[in-house]
Formats: structure tokens, sequence, C-alpha cells
């Protein structure tokens, strides 16, 4: 008798082996011919598995399958003879007393056996799966809560690029090269980070397969270095952290750099690396932490360097952010950069704040305008912009509002235009102040209105209360109105 002891107790909990096998080539049964049947079909010849099926009749995909080659319809009854042979059974949809069956014969030649929705008699689970072949990510719950793991699997997937599976495809294909080219681990794993993270993963993701062998190639070879810098104007959306896209998050993930606006969600910083370098660069009212020269030099310092650098900015980075001054400034000084596009402030507000940009009978157009100073607002074609049927969205104008409401009454915008000023849109914290536009001063006034905020001038406004869904509190213009001095707040 052996004297090892398992170096913990049992649990049940820990029963569960993770394994991945491959089934290429063996033989595999299935019980079933209905819907549920056609998922595990479809996974298993994805697997190569040579599939033997038992049904009474089969679902038209399985039909389609039998004829193309891909599936051997052995039978309509389960008898014991049915089972030898085979590495693995999969009840998909069966009678109770075939189940058991099934389940005895497995448990009594020791193979593998899965019961869909059967957990007491199955001794295989087949987990939730984020398929990135050959990359591959499993997730199973012991049988115990399955929409529990598919809930997993969906969050996983929004973390693992598509492109992920052909590049570790392409990295399989250059192992031996890559171990014999850096004896040491240090210096292997510097290279897996470049060729993950930098410009062989974005020529994959690009579609560019022979360009990123050819990078990998030349580095190998010494010919470029494989620390080559990089910049990525992200945007951040308009502040929840959902909103963003994946590109976004995975840029953010793997940046060695993040030089961020202040309005940037910090949930949406906390994606990043622990190790990565955060840089403040907020432009709020009366304070300038840096110039737009110095974040200019910012990101061609560290890019020069070698970094995977982020410009991370709210909304879209190239509405109403200098997103282009940056990106000339880069291409000036031959820095290799891209744009992440994000959802931008304006179409995200308005959609929590529950009313559309447009909608027919009520605007036919839209105007993104900036509010941000005196000198710019003074700038713009308020005739045009007082024409109706077309909806104004203005960026960073809490400060500007008593001129925006005068400037519009002059020119001909009817008073009772609807508007609403949204506030954190899309947070938990959002607050969409409601009213018309001739009540715009005293409704912002009452209710200390304060940026981050966008306002809305148009017909479309007056579809916020009926339309809200998100749980923000909407406020209006009391009856008795305020002083019109202007607006508590400021851009």
């Amino acid at each position: 008798m052996s004297n090892l002891k398992t170096p913990f107790p049992h649990q049940a909990s820990s029963a569960w082996f993770p394994l991945f096998t491959n089934l290429y080539k063996s033989p595999v049964l299935l019980i079933g011919g209905d819907e549920v049947a056609v998922r595990k079909a479809r996974r298993l010849i994805a697997a190569g598995a040579q599939l033997n099926v038992i049904a009474t009749e089969l679902a038209p995909e399985l039909t389609q399958w039998q004829q193309e080659g891909r599936l051997n319809w052995v039978g309509k009854q389960v008898t014991e003879d049915s089972f030898a042979g085979h590495l693995l059974i999969m009840v998909a949809s069966a009678e109770p007393e075939v189940r058991d069956q099934a389940r005895r014969w497995a448990q009594a030649n020791h193979v593998l056996i899965n019961v869909v929705d059967q957990q007491h008699a199955s001794n295989a689970i087949v987990p939730a799966v984020v398929d990135r072949s050959p990359l591959m990510v499993a997730i199973s719950s012991g049988g115990n809560a399955p929409e529990l793991a598919r809930t997993v699997r969906s969050q996983i997937e929004r973390l693992v690029p598509e492109h992920f599976g052909p590049l570790a495809e392409l990295l399989g294909n250059f192992k031996l090269p890559i171990r014999n080219r850096f004896k040491g681990f240090p210096e292997r794993r510097n290279f897996l980070r470049w060729a993950l993270d930098g410009s062989v993963a974005k020529a994959v993701q690009e579609g560019h397969i022979d360009k990123a062998k050819q990078l990998i190639k030349n580095a190998l070879q010494g010919k470029n270095s494989h620390r080559t810098g990089h910049v990525s104007l992200v945007g951040a959306g308009p502040g929840e952290p959902e909103l963003l896209t994946l590109r976004a998050l995975h840029r953010i993930q793997t940046a060695d750099t993040i030089v961020y606006d202040g309005l940037v969600d910090q949930r949406i910083l906390d994606y990043a690396r622990r190790d990565a370098l955060f840089i403040d660069v907020s432009k709020r009212p009366g304070e300038v932490r840096i110039s737009q020269e110095g974040i200019h030099t910012l990101l061609a310092e560290h890019a020069l360097k070698g970094e995977q650098v982020v410009r991370l900015k709210c909304g879209d980075p190239m509405f109403f952010c200098r997103g282009g001054e940056e990106v000339a400034w880069l291409r000036s000084q031959g820095i290799a950069y891209d744009v992440v596009p994000g959802i931008t402030a304006a179409s995200a507000c308005a959609s929590y704040a529950g009313f559309p940009l447009t909608q027919r009978g009520f605007a036919q157009s839209v105007r993104f305008v900036t509010g941000h100073c005196e000198r710019s607002i003074d700038r713009l074609d308020w005739q045009a912009l007082a024409q109706d049927r077309q909806t104004l969205a203005f960026y960073m104008s809490v400060g500007q509002l008593a001129h925006i409401e005068t400037s519009l009454l002059a020119h001909g915008r009817n008073p009772n235009t609807p508007v609403a000023i949204v506030e954190n849109g899309t947070r938990v914290n959002q607050r969409v102040l409601v009213g018309k536009l001739s009540e715009l001063t005293t409704l912002a006034e009452q209710h200390q209105a304060q940026a981050p905020a966008i306002l809305y001038v148009g017909e479309v406004a007056a579809l916020a209360e009926q339309g809200s869904w998100f749980e923000s509190p909407i406020k209006k213009v009391t009856a008795v109105p305020l002083r019109q001095a202007g607006c508590a707040g400021t851009a």
C-alpha cells in the first residue's frame, strides 16, 4: 500500500481537474440529434474528432454535416455495444434510462462522459470557452452555475482581442529561432513582450501577416531594434469605463506610459499595467499643468525611448481634443502612431439622458460647437445656429451659458426651444437639467450647473423626460425665476 499523502485535503469544489485534450481523429460518441446536439457537434467537429451520432432523427445542421462526411450517423437506438471504442461519450438529449445506461457503462469502463445539465452523471464538464485558436481560455463553475461561467466568458471576450489567435500561431512558428537567438529568459521575455505589444502585434491586428513575419525576422537578425516606440491617441469615451472600445482597452492594458487628460475616469486608468507610468496633463480653467507644446515633447521623449505610449483623451481624440495637432507633431518627428476613436460625449450623453440627437419631425441635422472661451464663441455663425429643426450640442460651455442664450435669442431662435444640460454624462452622478432657451441661465443658476457638462439646444431635448432610462435625476427650472446673472460653475 502506498504511503503517499495528498498535499491538501480533498474538497468537492476542487474535484474537477482543468485539462485540454487533443481529440483530433479520436472517436467520440454523441447521443441526441436536437439543437443541443448541434451545439456540441459543432465544437467536436471543429476539434477534429471522429464523431459518431446516435439519434432517432437529426436536426438539419447535423444532416448536412453527415452528408458532408463530417460525422457518422451510426444508429437510432443506444445498445450496450454502442459505447465501446470511444474516448468520450457526450449525451446531449436522451431518455433517463438511456442516460443512466451511458453513465453506468462509462463509470465501469473508466471512460469520460458528459451529460448535458446533469453534473451528477458526468465525470467531464464542457467549459465556456473564449476561442482565439490556438489560444483558448476555458471557464468552468464546476457545473454549479453555467450561466455565471458564460457571464465571465463574455467579460474575458472583451479583454482578449481577435488578433491574439493568429499572433499566437505566428510566434509558435518562430519558437525555436527565438530560443536560439535569446538564450536567457529575461532577453527572451523582453523580445516576446515587444512582439505581443508592439509593431508585430499591430501588423497582425491590421491583417498584415507577412509584414509581421518580416519584422520578427529582421529583429532576430539584428537588422532593427525590437524595441520600437509608438504613440496611440486613444479615446476614453464619455466617462463610463464599459463604453471603451475593445481596441482602446487593449492599448491601455499594454502601454508603458499613459499621458492622460484630467476628466478621464480613474476606473479606466485602473485597467493599465501596475508598472505603467502615468502622466497627468490636465487643463482646467485657470490651471494648466503643461502646455500643448510640452505634451508634444512628452510624447516624443517616451516614444523615442522605445516605449508604447498612450495619449488618453476624453471622448474621441480627434473631436475638440487637439488630436490633429498631436498627430501632425508625431508625423513631423517620424514617430509611429495610430488613432483609436472613442464615443464622443455629445452622442453618449444624449443617449444616457434619454433623447436622440436627430429625430424625424424634430431635427434633421446636428451641429457640434465648442463654447470653451469668449474668443471662440464670438466667432460662431449665430445666424445659422439660430435656425430651428436642428440640434446644437455645445461642448465646454458651462461658463458661457448666458452668452449662448442671449446670442441665440438675438438671432431669432424661438425662446420656447427646449434645452438640456447633461452633467457627468454616463456616470453614476449624471444629472439632467431641462427647460426652455429663455430660461437657460436661470436653470443653470438655480441648480448650480457645473462642468463637465454638455448643453443641448433643440426640439429633441424635450424628449429627455419621457425617454429617460438611466437612473439620474431630471431637474427643471422652478416657477419663480432667480436673478439672471449667469451661471455658477466654470467651463
